[in-house]
């Protein structure tokens, strides 16, 4: 089976109006009981408009690396090229920029959450050191923060999952599909704490009046129902 490892860089997010300024993505082969993660490819692409500081800051792509550079349309349809399975960390933000009609998702993240619930932080970069997925010196797992690099860190990461042994493919899509389900709070007056001990008004003030992003108030919900005991 092959997997499509996927990561895109932004001049920002896309309910603000962001665009694809490089795509990179890899290849996960899974024959049952070990992965084979290929070399990463990328490729830069003209988003159209301005990398304002704050994006930059994160990736370092500068505009005049994209001049003459293909279009955020033409970079996704190469990296994707019709792979029925796709994968990313934080997939729903690669989901809100690519359109990929019958293709399934695995989110590395939401995966991750519960299969090393124990841990604060499950960030590809922090699980990278934190699991030893990849050598610190690897050149292909370098720089952090660009499209080709990530992919091939996240490619590492669905790799260790599966060679695990305890979560299959089909387990990680029906995951992916859902929030994030997290077992600590990494947030807050309650860091550290189980989300099933937060006390239901707090879990009602995340759901009703926070700031915080959408998988936190989808789990903040889920543990408010499990407290009501809309959930077993």
């Amino acid at each position: 089976m092959l997997i499509r490892v996927i990561d895109c860089e932004t001049t920002g997010m896309k309910e603000s109006g962001g665009a694809v300024c490089e795509v990179g993505w890899c290849d996960l082969t899974w024959d049952g009981n070990r992965a084979t993660v290929s070399v990463p490819q990328s490729v830069v692409c003209d988003p159209g408009q301005p990398i304002p500081a704050e994006a930059r800051a994160v990736h370092h792509i500068a505009d005049r690396e994209l001049k003459g550079a293909p279009s955020p349309a033409e970079a996704i349809a190469r990296a994707i090229h019709n792979a029925p399975l796709l994968a990313a960390h934080v997939a729903d933000f690669e989901r809100d920029f690519i359109e990929a009609p019958g293709a399934q998702w695995i989110c590395t993240y939401k995966v991750a959450v519960r299969a090393f619930a124990d841990l604060l932080c499950h960030s590809n970069q922090f699980l990278r050191y934190e699991l030893d997925l990849v050598a610190a010196d690897d050149p292909l797992a370098m720089p952090p923060h660009r499209a080709g690099p990530d992919a091939y860190v996240t490619a590492h990461l669905l790799a260790c999952i599966l060679e695990g042994g305890e979560i299959d493919i089909d387990t990680m899509i029906r995951w992916s599909s859902g929030p994030a389900l997290l077992t600590l709070v990494s947030f807050g007056k309650h860091r550290g704490s189980k989300w099933e001990d937060l006390p239901a008004d707090y879990l009602q003030w995340i759901t009703d009046k926070s700031e915080l992003d959408r998988d936190t108030k989808a789990n903040a919900r889920y543990y408010l129902k499990r407290k009501e005991g809309a959930l077993v």
